[in-house]
């Protein structure tokens, strides 16, 4: 899904080539929007030589298009607007800006100490924002003077420990948050509940007998039951094996899908938010750095940090020609990057390629334009890691069958078939 809120501000006079070749030098900035990005107006957006000159990729905290145009879209459920959490001296959230509308699921995925858990516990209540306001539906439950307890928020918390009570059977915890949990429709609810999750005939079960599958199923009916705004999730697969991960993925989608709750997740695993979520907000020094469709983010990073945490990132220097996109791997032509213009010509660029944008061909050492220094094995495929002849690092994605030795000479082709982020050389 595009979005709509401007992430920051910045002056919106377009970088001419040698206001382009200047940033190569100069420090990165954390602020910065997308250089020739749409700002959801269809202005211009300067900015600093960390981020993507990108005409389709947006820098932004909401919901809305990345072409300019407006989309119709549900209304917020949730704002968070400026939010800064600071302990003492240290500052763990930083103007944080996020807008998650009905229905759909937002995850916030960052590394570790990024801010993003803090900032799940602050829309639950568990923290105080040190600034900024945090409204859910038409209500501000922090800032502005207002500290709406926990317990009186409209949100539901699944635990990444899952925090059942192990004394209580498993429809006794699914009932748990309601108000009258003795009532007759209290039970109807939580049989609509325990059938939703796949668990019909376990509602007399002591918890402790069951699967970690099972409990996230308890923990996620319990915190369902009360029909909260909004649910958030906290690292809920985080403490699963990997091959049940995947299948619990799945199926909170399915029931995230079948209520239409509102959702904000948080996780260091990108492909559980590439997967399961709506939009992602990726996290980084408290703030939010991009939000848009997981396949947006992920193709179109509108900043080396979000390229380089998403995936295996390289970049490949370029100069922009009058016609072409000289590399030190062949020249392609400048239609391949993204919202390239005309008044980048003779401008130094790093272009963003993921391992699937490049092959590597044995070849004899006269005709490469590298070595492989490394080759890592994934199963189904081979990643070799090449070293230009100017000291660039490649990767280069083949099937398992393809295997190349490690000192082996190759020559580099760009073969990707889809339009690729930018970067003003550093």
């Amino acid at each position: 899904m595009p979005d709509d809120t401007p992430h920051t501000d910045r002056d919106e006079t377009p970088v001419e080539p040698a206001a382009a070749d200047a940033a190569r030098d100069a420090p990165a900035t954390d602020g910065g929007a997308a250089v020739g990005a749409s700002d959801g107006t269809g202005a211009d957006v300067g900015g600093s030589d960390d981020r993507a000159v990108d005409a389709g990729a947006s820098a932004t905290a909401g919901g809305g298009a990345t072409d300019g145009t407006a989309e119709a879209r549900p209304a917020p459920v949730l704002e968070l607007e400026g939010i800064v959490k600071q302990y003492g001296s240290e500052t763990a959230v930083s103007g944080l800006d996020l807008t998650v509308h009905e229905g759909e699921l937002v995850t916030l995925l960052g590394p570790s100490g990024c801010g993003k858990t803090t900032t799940l516990r602050m829309i639950a209540g568990l923290e105080t924002p040190t600034e900024g306001t945090i409204a859910v539906g038409d209500e501000v439950v922090a800032g502005d003077g207002a500290v709406t307890p926990p317990e009186e928020r409209d949100v539901g918390l699944v635990f990444q420990e899952f925090a059942l009570f192990p004394h209580l059977s498993v429809a006794e915890n699914v009932s748990f948050g309601l108000e009258d949990p003795d009532s007759d429709a209290a039970d109807a609810r939580v049989s609509e509940l325990l059938e939703l999750v796949g668990l019909a005939d376990y509602g007399d079960r002591s918890v402790t007998d069951l699967s970690g599958g099972q409990r996230q199923r308890v923990a996620l009916a319990r915190s369902l039951a009360p029909e909260p705004d909004v649910l958030l999730l906290d690292e809920p697969f985080s403490n699963l094996d990997v091959s049940l991960r995947v299948r619990m993925r799945e199926e909170v989608k399915r029931i995230l899908d079948e209520t239409g709750v509102t959702a904000v997740s948080v996780t260091h695993d990108q492909e559980e938010a590439l997967s399961l979520s709506d939009r992602v907000a990726v996290v980084n020094d408290g703030a939010v750095e991009q939000v848009g469709d997981p396949g947006e983010v992920f193709e179109h990073p509108t900043s080396r940090f979000v390229a380089s945490f998403l995936g295996q990132a390289s970049f490949l220097p370029a100069r922009v020609g009058e016609r072409e996109v000289e590399t030190s791997v062949g020249s392609y032509d400048r239609d391949l990057l993204k919202g390239l213009g005309d008044s980048y010509v003779g401008s130094h660029v790093d272009v963003l390629v993921r391992p699937d944008d490049l092959r590597a061909t044995p070849v004899a050492e006269g005709d490469a334009d590298g070595e492989v220094i490394r080759r890592q094995y994934t199963g189904p495929s081979f990643v070799y890691h090449v070293k230009l002849d100017n000291g660039t690092v490649l990767r280069c994605l083949h099937n398992h069958t393809e295997e190349f030795d490690v000192g082996e000479p190759v020559a580099v082709t760009l073969v990707a078939d889809h339009e690729l982020a930018w970067y003003p050389a550093q």
